[in-house]
């Protein structure tokens, strides 16, 4: 049991320092790697694909890998709207409500069946992927940078299944008390980007779009 759940904190916590090196300041994004860091440039996407892994190992059975799946192709339809320069409203906004929704779904055990709970990370994923697009708008290859961060976000979905079917192997009020835990931290981490930036004009973010 603590094998397992040291392997799944080691895996987030070794993806975390990648976030420092996401970005290189010269506004081209060019290739995979960058792709693939980029869902570690904000703790927002972090904690919300972590949740999701969370989320689909308490779920149990197919929501295991079906959950995660869904995330996983609604962001790329997602990114591919973003890369191409679809508009999409809200997107910062649709980025914390996720992590404050899965949080919440965490810390309190929510279950659903298979199919809404698909439809509800889908939902989220696509503002992540959008993020993610017009990030590498700049990119020679939207396939091969979509590639990247597509890569980078299963590694954080499989981290947080990880840590979930330890949580659930713990049986009883510990179980419980750490999933509240796990939860609360998700979901505070989403309330302060949003009362940090409650109408979605994070410098951040601009900063992204201007790259």
């Amino acid at each position: 049991m603590k094998r397992h759940l040291t392997a799944g904190l080691a895996a987030i916590l070794a993806l975390l320092p990648m976030a420092a090196m996401a970005h290189t300041g010269t506004g081209a994004h060019i290739d995979p790697m960058h792709g693939f860091l980029h869902p570690l440039t904000g703790l927002d996407h972090i904690l919300a694909m972590v949740a999701v892994g969370v989320f689909a190992a308490q779920l149990g059975g197919r929501s295991i890998w079906a959950v995660p799946a869904a995330f996983v192709l609604a962001m790329v339809a997602g990114g591919a709207l973003g890369y191409f320069g679809t508009p999409l409203p809200m997107v910062e906004q649709g980025i914390a409500l996720s992590v404050i929704v899965m949080g919440l779904a965490v810390a309190f055990g929510v279950r659903l069946p298979v199919g809404p709970a698909m439809a509800l990370v889908a939902v989220f994923a696509v503002f992540h992927g959008h993020a993610h697009g017009a990030e590498g708008s700049g990119a020679g290859s939207f396939l091969g940078y979509a590639a990247g961060f597509v890569v980078a976000t299963a590694l954080l979905h499989a981290a947080g299944v990880v840590l979930g079917r330890t949580l659930e192997r713990l049986g009883g009020g510990l179980a419980l008390n750490s999933r509240r835990l796990v939860g609360a931290a998700g979901g505070g981490g989403g309330c302060r980007r949003r009362c940090r930036d409650p109408y979605g004009i994070d410098p951040m973010a601009r900063g992204r779009k201007n790259a």
